[in-house]
């Protein structure tokens, strides 16, 4: 009976060991002005987050000079100490394809803002993110940068990678970071149909399978953002932040067509933005079902555990769209 009891005891002990770590709830954070309203801070109360990753700046060209210059610095609002921070420098590929881009120089002068921030800040970051949309054509000076980048800013170093450049590495190179996050997001084509370009599980399970032969660690990025598709005569003329089903359909000037659809009664302005009679608006929103989905199909086809899911992005106008414990909901499937 003792030996039956400490042979069950040594088979629990092993289970228990051999289950991976489930992943931590981490955000992006992209406005200008780092401040976190009452909501906010409640939920990164309630999934214990301590791991933002906070754009830092752009870095576009001059547009008389097309030498690469830093657009619209984060500011902050608040202090820092309770956070693990992850300065995110989002790069332009057209930056990448400048033919005499001096590499060395903008690496340099990355670093130094980077650090100028975080000195200003009082943040003591052990961790940057590079984010960028390489192509073909910008590879050879993106995957240079990066190089220059981490050798001398000793730090850690990751980038952004997405569902093409997993499929197609190869071609597409991986870049030498110490791990990557896959941006699970964008996948579509923005248009006037009705379809949804942030997520389409179509269209994810062409590039699945290859999860499990990329080399590269990967944490993942899901969405949490939803925007309005402006369409005028059947073309799409803009993208429009900050707007859902259920704040359209309290607007007096706009009709629902449709689950998705909406019509401009009359002309009007919304957020800024002007709407001619009968513009059309589709909103594209990530449902939570649609988070549950990504996360059953990603932890199905993985090649090595994630250590984060990381959340694009945090904004009480996002998060008030899920229920309270969605997010730990989406890290118990890995």
């Amino acid at each position: 009976m003792k030996k039956n009891i400490l042979i069950g005891f040594a088979l629990l002990l092993l289970l228990s060991c051999s289950k991976t770590k489930e992943p931590i709830v981490s955000f992006y954070y992209w406005k200008t002005i780092f401040k976190l309203s009452q909501t906010e801070k409640e939920i990164l109360k309630d999934n214990n987050v301590t791991k933002l990753y906070i754009r830092y700046f752009d870095i576009g060209l001059h547009p008389k000079t097309q030498e690469p210059i830093p657009i619209s610095p984060v500011h902050f609002q608040e202090n820092m100490d309770a956070f693990n921070v992850v300065p995110v420098i989002f790069i332009k590929n057209k930056v990448m394809l400048q033919a005499n881009l001096d590499i060395d120089d903008l690496a340099q002068k990355t670093i130094r803002l980077v650090a100028e921030m975080n000195t200003k800040n009082k943040i003591a970051s052990n961790e940057i993110q590079i984010d960028c949309d390489w192509t073909l054509e910008s590879k050879g000076n993106y995957l240079k940068f990066v190089e220059v980048f981490k050798k001398l800013s000793h730090k850690k170093l990751s980038a952004t990678i997405r569902l093409h450049q997993v499929k197609y590495f190869n071609k597409t190179k991986i870049p030498n970071v110490d791990s990557g996050v896959l941006m699970y997001y964008n996948m579509g084509s923005i248009a006037p149909d009705s379809l949804n370009s942030i997520y389409s599980q179509k269209i994810s399970i062409r590039y699945l399978k290859s999860l499990k032969k990329y080399p590269l660690h990967l944490d993942f990025a899901l969405p949490i953002y939803s925007w309005g598709v402006h369409i005028r005569n059947q073309k799409v003329i803009g993208l429009r932040s900050k707007l859902s089903v259920s704040e359209l359909k309290k607007d007096k000037n706009f009709e629902q067509l449709s689950a998705i659809f909406f019509m401009a009664k009359q002309s009007t302005y919304k957020n800024g933005v002007f709407y001619e009679e009968n513009d059309w608006l589709k909103i594209e929103a990530i449902s939570s079902e649609d988070l549950k989905e990504m996360a059953e199909d990603l932890n199905e086809n993985l090649g090595q555990t994630p250590n984060e899911i990381i959340f694009y992005d945090l904004d009480e106008f996002n998060i008030k769209n899920y229920e309270k414990n969605i997010f730990k909901q989406v890290v118990s499937y890995f």
